[in-house]
């Protein structure tokens, strides 16, 4: 068990290393071919820090181990809105002060509604529960939506607090060489490939030595691996005073995931809810539905109080997801 614990945290390290390189790399390029630095910036809140959660879920719905896919994506928002969340708000209080956060929120509650319906099929179809392609289309269309809204809005809302921070973010002002540039986008493909590898094999295998679902390994293991970029940007952005980039980190990522991660696995290779699967995306959406009343009601205001609470209630959640496996 050591040891496979041990090649899950090396396979987590070289996801996180790998897709660093490759955003800074990628980011550089873009910089050179003429890419505005704002959208530069934006595209590093929405993709950079689902990288590790992107590979690991493409990566085991093509090997067939979807459940870890599935409890890696599932898990990491999860993670994102109470762990990063909790932790940023315990640095510091976070007070939403933008327009385009108020509106992501809605649509990441959306998002997920969307995914709670599509995995009904038991209830709906007298079928098995799973995200198959047409699903996974669906999912990527209403991704596609939200893109075109989220460029449109940027376009008319410079001011915004979110839009001002992402466009000053220290990936989109690397002024490297070309050659430098490919190398980090090649290292970082090559340590994404095999950090995936390495963590997908791990934990299908811990699961089989612990005697649990894979998707538990997934959820709790590593779904925070994957979160810890959200994690260190988030806290970064709280201590800073940039609460809009704090929390569009967490949101702009969850939604990557919910409608465009896991839809680009369902659509490789169907995905199967595991068992207590449902489950998962409900507690994601309660999580989600938590931040309405917190983000538009009052002062707008994650304070230390609440902060807490995230946290006490993923811990809690964890407890009883792996006593149900």
């Amino acid at each position: 068990m050591l040891l496979q614990l041990l090649l899950i945290a090396t396979g987590l390290g070289l996801l996180l290393v790998g897709g660093t390189g490759l955003i800074r790399g990628a980011s550089a390029v873009a910089s050179r071919t003429g890419v505005p630095p704002l959208i530069i910036g934006l595209t590093v809140v929405a993709f950079g820090t689902s990288t590790p959660e992107l590979m690991v879920t493409v990566l085991g719905a093509m090997q067939g181990e979807s459940q870890i896919a599935y409890g890696n994506v599932v898990g990491s928002n999860i993670a994102n809105l109470g762990l990063v969340l909790g932790c940023a708000a315990l640095v510091a209080p976070v007070l939403i002060q933008g327009q385009v956060i108020r509106r992501e929120v809605p649509l990441l509650l959306l998002g997920t509604s969307v995914l709670v319906v599509m995995s009904l099929d038991n209830v709906l179809r007298g079928a098995s529960a799973m995200l198959d392609r047409a699903d996974g289309l669906i999912l990527i269309l209403l991704f596609s939506i939200f893109i075109y809204v989220t460029v449109g809005d940027v376009r008319r809302r410079r001011e915004d607090p979110l839009v001002t921070s992402a466009e000053h973010l220290p990936f989109s002002l690397r002024v490297d060489g070309w050659v430098r540039d490919m190398a980090f986008v090649l290292t970082g493909v090559i340590a994404l490939a095999i950090g995936g590898e390495m963590t997908l094999s791990a934990g299908a295998a811990l699961a089989d030595v612990l005697g649990v679902s894979p998707a538990v390994i997934g959820l709790a293991i590593i779904a925070i691996g994957t979160s810890l970029p959200e994690l260190v940007t988030s806290i970064i952005a709280a201590s800073k005073k940039e609460p809009d980039l704090c929390v569009g980190n967490v949101v702009g990522s969850n939604l990557v995931n919910g409608l465009f991660i896991l839809p680009i696995g369902a659509v490789l290779h169907p995905i199967p809810i595991p068992d207590h699967g449902l489950s998962d995306l409900v507690v994601s959406l309660v999580f989600t539905g938590f931040l309405i009343p917190v983000f538009f009601i009052g002062r707008s205001r994650l304070g230390r109080p609440v902060g807490v609470l995230l946290l006490l209630t993923y811990c809690g959640y964890l407890i009883i997801r792996t006593g149900l496996s």
